[in-house]
């Protein structure tokens, strides 16, 4: 069973009122198990950057100025998705985004049935308590000391591990699939490394994500191919 994990940043809270996505995140799982492959992109908005938007993520105008539009990008996520479920932190919102960029564009909007929200898994399982993605990660003690501001990737990349504590439990020795063929947006390599923001974001500096990514890798354990390839 092929899964992504993913998570999306945007400008606010409503695709209807002209907020739009700024950053796609997604983690490829098959039967549970990290392959190697991922999806990353950062997306010009076409808009200006509200400051409350910027203080969450971080992504400001300069630095999201040269990037593609949805319209450039948006065949090959959906391509990358196929009809794979898409394992979402509060799926609702991710997903209302999503169908609207797609719809903007002309293309098919993906079933929110193919959505699995982590959210309401963690509602029902641990009924009254927080369940944020950070409560999570207390819960289960996930280190996710490097989040100090969201970012799509590295938000995947951690609610991949809360999502197979909340299914059962996280699998020892997880190893990585060797795969070295690349192309703009997938990553299918074993050395992979979260790509570097940017300056003037002091706070999401290349070497944090870096170190996040590496703490993520050593939790799969000494065999992991990216731990060998670091």
């Amino acid at each position: 069973m092929r899964e992504i994990v993913m998570d999306t940043e945007t400008t606010g809270l409503d695709p209807n009122t002209g907020d739009r996505i700024v950053e796609i995140g997604g983690v490829e799982l098959l039967n549970h198990m990290p392959t190697g492959r991922t999806y990353h992109q950062y997306i010009n908005p076409e808009r200006s950057m509200p400051q409350e938007a910027f203080e969450v993520h971080g992504l400001g105008d300069e630095f999201l100025s040269d990037k593609p539009v949805f319209k450039q990008i948006g065949q090959e996520f959906v391509d990358f998705v196929g009809d794979s479920r898409l394992v979402i932190h509060n799926a609702s919102f991710d997903m209302k985004f999503i169908n609207a960029e797609l719809k903007w564009m002309g293309l098919a909007p993906i079933p929110f049935e193919q959505a699995l929200d982590t959210l309401a898994i963690a509602r029902k399982k641990f009924p009254g308590s927080p369940a944020s993605l950070d409560a999570l990660c207390r819960r289960f003690g996930i280190d996710n000391a490097s989040r100090t501001l969201h970012g799509a990737l590295l938000d995947s990349e951690i609610l991949a591990e809360v999502y197979l504590e909340l299914i059962g439990g996280r699998q020892p020795g997880l190893v990585l699939a060797a795969d070295t063929k690349k192309k703009a947006g997938v990553v299918e390599d074993s050395d992979w490394r979260a790509a570097p923001r940017a300056t003037p974001l002091p706070s999401r500096l290349s070497d944090q994500e870096k170190k996040a990514h590496e703490n993520f890798v050593a939790k799969m354990g000494d065999d992991a191919l990216w731990a060998k390839l670091g």
